[in-house]
């Protein structure tokens, strides 16, 4: 770590009952497709506050729901099936992504025994929506997408911001961990592409069976509470992109 790099920690909140549990990583993205997935399968399997990562490089804001303080970058578990998620209510800035991933790495990893990260492409057009493609840290999970019907990505490409710097922390750690890249809507909160993201490829991935109804009728009301979130991503996006160096080369998805 550099010393420009800010430190951030992980507060262990509760003892994981949870005995081998799949990491399902729900961080702000390309339509956001990975927040709502994740927040939906939060709300319907009643999943517990595990912890918190905390670092002064992360954005200080006050997170609420309800009317009440809650923590912005918060880890939840459950046992039926067994789960972990990683969430937050802001994007994560370009210089936090390193420190948090080892924190991820160093922290959780013992805790879990597979990751799955999910990261939005844009959609070229709106019959392209929810179309998933997967990749893999090790053949076993290569496999385990196969087996789920989910296609591997095909040629070169790259997955950046805090999503691909997750997953290329599991693949240099031997992390068995799959990437699902999700076409979605790179303007707006997109519950479409995060319903279809649930129905055909968490849901053959991880042995649950979620009930994606609520996306498709609060569609517009799930736009509107998310809106400030996807401006300050897209924001956070355009300052990485600008910092990037040399060619841009292969595709590049967050």
């Amino acid at each position: 770590m550099t010393n420009s790099e800010p430190s951030v920690r992980f507060d262990r909140l509760t003892d994981l009952e949870a005995e081998t549990p799949t990491l399902i990583e729900g961080l702000p993205g390309h339509g956001l497709v990975a927040s709502i997935a994740v927040e939906q399968i939060r709300k319907q399997l009643q999943l517990s506050h595990h912890g918190r990562l905390r670092s002064e490089g992360l954005p200080s804001v006050a997170s609420f729901r309800d009317g009440h303080i809650q923590d912005t970058f918060r880890v939840y578990s459950g046992t039926d099936p067994d789960l972990l998620t990683l969430q937050s209510d802001v994007p994560i800035p370009p210089t936090a992504a390193r420190p948090l991933s080892q924190v991820v790495l160093d922290d959780l990893a013992a805790e879990f025994e597979r990751a799955i990260f999910l990261a939005g492409m844009p959609a070229q057009s709106e019959s392209q929506i929810g179309e998933v493609v997967g990749v893999a840290t090790d053949n076993e999970m290569a496999k385990r997408l196969t087996d789920a019907n989910i296609e591997l990505a095909s040629g070169q490409g790259a997955i950046g911001g805090i999503t691909g710097t997750l997953i290329n922390e599991c693949y240099h750690s031997g992390v068995s961990a799959a990437g699902l890249v999700v076409r979605a809507n790179p303007y707006i909160p997109d519950p479409s592409a995060a319903k279809a993201v649930i129905e055909n490829a968490l849901e053959p991935l991880v042995d649950f069976d979620i009930d994606t109804s609520e996306l498709d009728e609060q569609a517009e009301e799930i736009r509107d509470q998310l809106q400030q979130v996807a401006q300050q991503y897209r924001r956070v996006a355009q300052e990485e992109s600008d910092t990037e160096q040399g060619p841009t080369g292969p595709s590049m998805f967050q």
